[in-house]
């Protein structure tokens, strides 16, 4: 399945759930899209709760259907558990770290930094947004990348980073300090849901 590149806000209303974690595309609207979306009201399965939740982070991280589950094979096979394993190989992928660190505002936009090769990894460049990072490396705009409009407009617009990153605004760098812990991560996901839809 390729990746959803539709409206976002109109896909965040469908999920009942704030994929842009601002909570902007529910302020409006908070029914579902189309005609029946203020009235209709369905009552989901358990398989349906999972199903939905499934497709909540995979919207959020902007994931395909095989990446998504390719990555939660490797979580399970990991010490510890699995739903938590799993966020913290999401939140450890290059465009995500890129995104989180301000360079963009939304993780497309920070994929896109990635893909066209404006981002460096230790000093090496990475164009491959799955990337995942191991703690303490430092992600920058390569030089020549360091005066984009648009990443000006992004550290300007974005008030506060989460304690696992470390930002240098001024040199247009950031550190990957550790490893993000459960209670630092959006308190709306329900991760076991995700765990018994691939155990079931």
């Amino acid at each position: 399945m390729a990746r959803y590149t539709g409206p976002v806000w109109k896909k965040a209303r469908r999920l009942s759930f704030s994929v842009l974690e601002t909570g902007e595309e529910l302020k409006k609207r908070t029914y579902a899209p189309g005609q029946h979306g203020p009235t209709k009201r369905i009552k989901l399965s358990n398989y349906g709760l999972q199903l939905r939740e499934k497709q909540r982070i995979r919207t959020m991280y902007g994931l395909n259907e095989r990446q998504f589950a390719n990555l939660f094979r490797k979580a399970s096979k990991m010490e510890g558990m699995a739903g938590v394993n799993f966020l913290i190989l999401l939140e450890s992928r290059l465009d995500n770290l890129v995104y989180r660190m301000g360079f963009a505002r939304t993780r497309a936009a920070a994929r896109q930094l990635v893909n066209h090769g404006h981002i460096e990894v230790n000093g090496k460049k990475v164009n491959i947004p799955s990337a995942e990072i191991k703690p303490g490396s430092v992600i920058a705009l390569r030089e020549n990348s360091r005066n984009m409009k648009v990443v000006a407009e992004a550290l300007e617009a974005n008030i506060a980073t989460p304690a696992f990153v470390e930002v240098d605004k001024e040199n247009k760098k950031g550190t990957f300090v550790r490893l993000p812990e459960r209670s630092e991560l959006n308190q709306e996901i329900n991760e076991p849901l995700v765990v018994e839809y691939y155990n079931r």
